[in-house]
């Protein structure tokens, strides 16, 4: 038998024992798709408000102060917060755990359990290697669930294709039990293994048992590929934010996003939010601060849009010392910002900060 032989007969067995995907696309009547009708991207997804936006608010000086509740090994770096959070009675019967960066571990009010944006560790080769080549932060792994609760999960959703939000490793060593909810034309960028996906246009919806998943409008961008971007890949995957709503609670999570119209769009729809896990990182950039702001919040981006969005309570995320501070100035300069922020804007959504891993029970 030659050696030619030989390799045709595994490529086939290989081929034979690697399991297809269940995809199918919820939209339709009342959801929403947007692309480009024309040029070079045609086809392709596009925000709802494709303009810079007015920005309500802008911090211009002192905007990082120390905080009385940030403890940091060196300035703004290596921090835990201890400030007592206000006490909230909003009996929900969400419990939230923050696992780093973008990725929180949901249990609903009646038990499911629901992963969104989980990353464990470093980006998906060979982009985990360039950029620590190049000299960016080499991320901790952040506090990943246990086995029995990966076990267990009911639903993931992923809010974009984004290497720091979506990581096809993790994809592979959590399994096809759980359902996978994405955006539109999201689903080609998994493995194959048998997994259940959904994607989802904005504005539609779907259960999982008796949980309403709501997939709603972010401002953003969508690329696989290394920086820069280029226009084959661009946007060919739209970005979702997403809305978990059981016994009448709701719990929203927005996603990178930066701030735009599509903020008090939500609340017409769908009126006040309980709790509302807001992206408060990744703004800040030396050379192109315009364009980091555009598609991701200010601190003070995030409090406006918690506003608007009528929320009881914001849970912000995005800093910490598990994250990668691709565009921040520190590990825990975006929380000083918003903290700063929160009081010269003279805020009244209550704020609950989380160290990752920490829960709350709402």
């Amino acid at each position: 038998m030659t050696p030619q032989y030989i390799m045709c007969i595994l490529v086939i067995l290989l081929s034979a024992c690697s399991s297809s995907n269940h995809v199918e696309l919820i939209a339709g009547k009342d959801t929403l798709t947007i692309k480009h009708k024309a040029g070079v991207r045609e086809g392709r997804f596009k925000n709802i408000y494709p303009k810079i936006a007015q920005y309500p608010t802008t911090c211009e000086h002192d905007c990082y102060p120390s905080h009385p509740d940030v403890l940091c090994q060196s300035p703004a770096e290596n921090c835990i917060y201890q400030g007592i959070n206000e006490s909230l009675n909003l009996d929900t019967g969400f419990t939230i755990r923050w696992l780093g960066h973008a990725s929180f571990y949901i249990t609903a009010p009646n038990g499911e359990s629901i992963l969104f944006d989980p990353v464990k560790e470093q980006f998906d080769s060979p982009v985990d290697l360039a950029f620590k080549l190049t000299g960016g932060m080499y991320r901790k792994p952040g506090a990943w669930p246990s086995k029995l609760q990966l076990d267990s999960l009911n639903g993931i959703m992923y809010s974009h294709i984004h290497y720091d939000h979506f990581n096809k490793n993790d994809i592979k060593n959590i399994g096809n039990a759980p359902r996978y909810l994405v955006p539109q034309g999201m689903a080609d960028n998994f493995p194959n293994g048998g997994f259940n996906i959904s994607e989802m246009a904005w504005y539609a919806k779907t259960q999982i048992n008796s949980l309403t998943v709501h997939a709603l409008p972010a401002h953003h961008f969508s690329s696989r590929v290394v920086v820069p971007f280029i226009y084959e890949d661009n946007e060919k995957d739209a970005w979702n934010a997403w809305l978990l709503e059981q016994n009448g609670k709701t719990l929203f999570f927005a996603g990178d996003t930066g701030y735009s119209q599509h903020f008090k769009d939500i609340n017409k729809k769908y009126g006040a939010i309980d709790i509302c896990l807001m992206p408060i990182a990744s703004y800040h950039h030396e050379q192109n601060a315009k364009w980091y702001r555009y598609v991701h919040t200010t601190p003070e981006d995030a409090l406006n849009g918690a506003k608007e969005l009528n929320c009881k309570v914001m849970i912000p995320w995005g800093y910490g010392n598990s994250s990668w501070q691709m565009g921040d100035i520190s590990s825990h300069s975006a929380l000083l910002r918003l903290l700063h922020m929160y009081d010269e804007m003279n805020i009244q959504t209550p704020l609950y900060i989380l160290n990752e891993g920490e829960a709350i029970s709402i």
